[in-house]
């Protein structure tokens, strides 16, 4: 198990702890300037400065290694660290062949014959003797791969190695390293800014911002209920809201609160009726009337179009006033009739569209059901 503790206050601030089981992928996931690579080069050994503080270690079957304590004064440098690391650009040396460039990092007892298996292994037969600019951007990041498994690694670490592909390479990137991941036992740590890459592929994604780890987990759990607003606003949560919360009203079972959702426009016509409430888990950590942010995960709402005058609970009436077809997904943004001022921003499909018949205008029934909801305290000096 990789186990990372990083502090530092400057001139690269960090404060950054996580850790990475064996044959787990785990993604570094945030803005540019975040901290991402600054991380990954931590526990590379390419950053040394004398403000770093923490530990870094690794256990596993061949037993344990520390890497970094600070506390210990004990830092090792990169030759000594058994880590493969893959950068955004390759970093291939142009005047070597693809085999060289493989076999630099691989220790001097190990034969041609092994390093062929490893091409075989990447989808590289055959192309042992060419020179990186012979190869393709993918071919080229499959040797950078095979060098840096070469060196029989205890962590495997990627930095953003799929930024520089086209699509359909970065696909089948994708199957590969998920088939590698079958084949190598060791921990895994990806660098990317994409939230859909790391959704598709890690384990668990830890949520960095200004060097500082705010949050790890599941993608499923992370995405769907961040733990602040600002994890929120860092995964790109589109349906990002303010309200109020109560505790258990006498409508509502055990275990169930009522959130009140505030417009963002105080039309005068809304200040006539009744303020838009939704059921939604109390979990017991917030207090009576707190005001909150809010998050609401739309792959667990539902719509239909608008029948009848009554509504049941959490079920509110919109209009959909956009709609752009993305191939087999629209993104569509709704608008509470109670509530002008708010969006709800959903990707709905195509074709579910097209039998419900519903086009831009529409007037829609929307239902949010309470595990739909992630309510979180509104913090001091935290922007929602």
């Amino acid at each position: 198990m990789l186990r990372v503790s990083l502090h530092s206050d400057g001139p690269i601030r960090l404060n950054a702890e996580f850790d990475c089981q064996p044959g787990e992928l785990l993604c570094l996931v945030g803005p540019s300037g975040s901290g991402k690579t600054s991380v990954l080069r931590a526990l590379a050994g390419l950053l040394k400065s004398p403000g770093l503080r923490g530990r870094v270690s690794i256990s596993d079957a061949g037993g344990d290694a520390l890497w970094f304590d600070s506390a210990q004064g004990r830092w090792l440098p990169p030759q000594r660290r058994r880590v493969g690391l893959v950068f955004q650009n390759y970093a291939l040396f142009p005047h070597l062949t693809a085999i060289e460039n493989v076999a630099i990092a691989a220790s001097s007892e190990r034969a041609t014959g092994a390093l062929d298996a490893l091409f075989e292994r990447m989808g590289l037969t055959g192309l042992q003797q060419r020179r990186p600019a012979q190869l393709s951007g993918g071919q080229q990041q499959r040797v950078a791969l095979a060098r840096a498994l070469a060196r029989e690694p205890q962590v495997l670490l990627l930095d953003e190695p799929f930024s520089a592909v086209d699509a359909p390479t970065r696909q089948t990137l994708y199957h590969e390293l998920a088939a590698l991941r079958q084949r190598v036992a060791i921990p895994m740590v990806l660098v990317t800014h994409d939230l859909n890459e790391a959704r598709r592929l890690a384990d668990r994604v830890v949520i960095l911002d200004a060097g500082e780890s705010l949050q790890v987990g599941s993608p499923a759990r992370v995405f769907a209920s961040p733990r602040n607003a600002r994890v929120a606003e860092l995964v790109g949560i589109q349906n990002h809201f303010s309200g109020q919360f109560f505790k258990n009203q006498p409508q509502d079972p055990a275990g169930f609160g009522r959130l009140v959702w505030h417009d963002a426009v105080a039309a005068p016509q809304a200040a006539q009726r009744a303020p838009v409430q939704l059921q939604v888990p109390d979990k017991g950590r917030l207090d009576d009337g707190v005001a909150v942010s809010w998050v609401v995960n739309g792959e667990l709402v539902d719509i239909a179009m608008a029948a009848g005058d009554g509504l049941a609970g959490n079920t509110l009436r919109c209009t959909l006033s956009e709609v752009l077809p993305l191939g087999e997904i629209s993104l569509c943004t709704l608008v509470p009739l109670a509530l002008p001022g708010q969006r709800v921003t959903l990707n709905l499909s195509s074709a579910a569209l097209r039998q419900l018949g519903a086009a831009a205008g529409a007037v829609l029934d929307l239902h949010i059901p309470p595990q739909a909801v992630h309510v979180m305290p509104v913090r001091q000096n935290q922007s929602l």
